[in-house]
């Protein structure tokens, strides 16, 4: 037994040992080898400015009297004018009386949906058939781990399970089924005659997009004040913590054009021209990149000025937003990325084809390895980084210099001794 334990000592300690030597040798010859490469690929460089400012709207505050409050539209809902955006219950009996009619409201409907197979002879293979495909449904958004449409998908199931259960369970044919939907009919009259006592509805006083949050901003910041904010009102406002009133329940964004505010340096308020665009990317609460319209740039002000946007668009993603940073993209340039210390200067003879005269000229470019070979390859330089650069393949004036052209993909030498067009280095 002990001549077992020691023969796996040094099997293991033989095993290690090579390990070890394995990882010196390559270290050795990562740090002594000159030659080695890189593959290039497809890159997007931003010309972007960050900055930090507000989202305005046009926004109402909706007041309710207090109580359980019951909202009815989901957050950046379109509601109507005189839609009701809200129960308020003044106590827990007025919110199960509800949850008492919506149960009755789909019994209701199963009970006219058996009713109407009946009067049809319905196809009860294909219930059953609904029934399984909702269980598929529904087991499928729970082994995905998406919750969103739990409760509909199962809504949705015990309907078409009580349906089939209807339709095949014994009954007295289509008089029975109507006196049971008169029945359900008389509950559900007599419990909302009952919710008209202690429930009260708030309706929408125009028409709207909808928000369940108010911060306090509706009334410090609104549209009509954006033409003549300073930035020193900007940082007043970014100081203050207003509080909500207590008894809002919600708002309405009463106009689709909705606006970004910031202060910006004078630098880079250039940039912006009164009446063009401007990409403007969201990546905080909301994840999103937005062409939107400079309106406005304020009279500088200590070295900064105030930059007004506004879009109409993705208004509903955005009511949950107020103070916001952002990227003002000012370019975008695409090209291929290969590390800086790969791009080299030639000097090259070229002649001039009308005159014939010989000149040097110096260009920039980066050595790719083609085959066994090195080859040059003339770039343009797009945009530098510290430690990488942009780049796109130089004009081709022939068919064979298109060729050659630098391609994503490409495997660039990024450092390697006394290199030259054509040189064998593997």
């Amino acid at each position: 037994m002990k001549q077992g334990n020691a023969i796996n000592r040094i099997i293991m300690l033989v095993l290690l040992g090579a390990v070890v030597l394995y990882l010196a040798v390559s270290a050795w010859n990562s740090l002594t080898d000159p030659f080695s490469t890189v593959v290039s690929y497809a890159y997007t460089v931003d010309d972007a400015v960050e900055c930090t400012g507000f989202v305005v709207r046009e926004e109402t505050v909706l007041a309710g009297t207090g109580g359980i409050v019951d909202l009815l539209p989901e957050e950046g809902e379109k509601v109507a004018r005189g839609e009701t955006v809200a129960l308020v219950y003044q106590s827990e009996a007025g919110l199960d009386r509800k949850q008492q009619i919506q149960a009755l409201t789909l019994e209701r409907e199963q009970l006219q949906y058996v009713l109407a197979q009946s009067a049809a002879g319905g196809d009860t293979a294909q219930l059953s058939q609904q029934v399984i495909g909702a269980i598929v449904a529904l087991r499928s958004s729970v082994a995905a781990g998406d919750l969103t449409g739990l409760e509909e998908e199962t809504m949705s199931l015990k309907s078409l399970v009580y349906k089939r259960e209807y339709t095949y369970g014994e009954g007295d044919g289509g008089a029975g089924l109507e006196d049971a939907i008169l029945a359900v009919d008389a509950q559900i009259q007599a419990l909302s005659n009952q919710a008209a006592l202690d429930t009260a509805r708030v309706s929408a006083a125009q028409a709207g997009v909808f928000s369940g949050q108010v911060d306090g901003y509706e009334g410090l910041l609104t549209p009509e004040m954006l033409s003549s904010l300073t930035p020193a009102d900007l940082t007043s406002l970014a100081n203050q913590r207003p509080q909500a009133d207590g008894n809002a329940i919600g708002k309405l964004v009463t106009s689709a054009r909705w606006y970004f505010v910031c202060p910006l340096s004078e630098r880079d308020a250039e940039r912006l021209n009164e009446g063009g665009t401007i990409a403007v990317r969201f990546s905080r609460d909301w994840s999103g990149q937005v062409e939107m319209d400079v309106e406005r740039i304020g009279a500088a002000e200590n070295g900064r000025c105030v930059a007004v946007l506004s879009t109409d668009r993705y208004l509903s993603d955005t009511t949950l937003l107020r103070r916001q940073t952002v990227e003002l993209i000012f370019e975008t340039r695409t090209g291929i990325r290969v590390p800086k210390a790969a791009l080299r200067v030639e000097e090259r003879t070229v002649t001039d084809e009308d005159t014939g005269e010989k000149r040097q000229v110096q260009i920039n470019g980066v050595y790719a390895l083609v085959g066994a070979q090195a080859e040059f390859k003339p770039v343009t330089v797009l945009a530098q980084q510290d430690d990488f650069c942009l780049v796109q393949a130089a004009s081709a004036g022939s068919a064979a210099e298109a060729k050659k052209a630098l391609r994503a993909g490409d495997e660039i030498i990024v450092a390697a001794e006394d290199l030259f067009d054509g040189k064998v280095v593997r």
